[in-house]
């Protein structure tokens, strides 16, 4: 990777988000919780999440991980609450095909994966910044019920 490539990579933006990631910590009472962790370069994200009408009525995440990561622990932070476990499945699948296949980030709120899409290149780093949201979405489904899809 040259450092042209690194500098593209972790942008301001994608640095911001990674100083700034909502719901930092851990939830006591939480119905889920789901632990991640990207065995290629170790990071780890936990998740917890209490439900309520079918939706995401508390958050909290334990971030471990780089600022690729982090960066997408912050728009998952950002965006969790009031949503189904449906809506998260969805945004999973979006963030997946912007990696993978350069297909446009996911719809709002989830549209600040787009400062992620540098990193398409990079397939070593797609689990990592996959971690956050796989594990929203499981702790969700989980916490409701619904049957897990992947």
């Amino acid at each position: 990777m040259s450092d042209t490539d690194l500098v593209k990579l972790y942008s301001g933006r994608i640095l911001a988000l990674a100083a700034d990631i909502p719901h930092l910590g851990r939830l006591p009472e939480a119905q889920a919780t789901i632990r991640k962790r990207s065995p290629l370069c170790g990071s780890v994200v936990t998740v917890d999440v209490v439900m309520a009408d079918g939706r995401v009525a508390a958050f909290g995440q334990d971030v471990k991980a780089c600022a690729l990561g982090q960066a997408a622990a912050a728009v998952v932070g950002g965006a969790v609450l009031g949503r189904t476990p449906e809506e998260l499945r969805f945004a999973r699948d979006g963030l997946r095909a912007m990696l993978a296949s350069g297909a446009p980030a996911p719809a709002a709120p989830f549209d600040g994966f787009e400062a992620l899409s540098p990193a398409r290149d990079f397939k070593n780093r797609h689990a990592s910044i996959l971690l956050a949201i796989e594990a929203a979405t499981e702790a969700a489904m989980a916490a409701t019920g619904t049957p897990p899809q992947t």
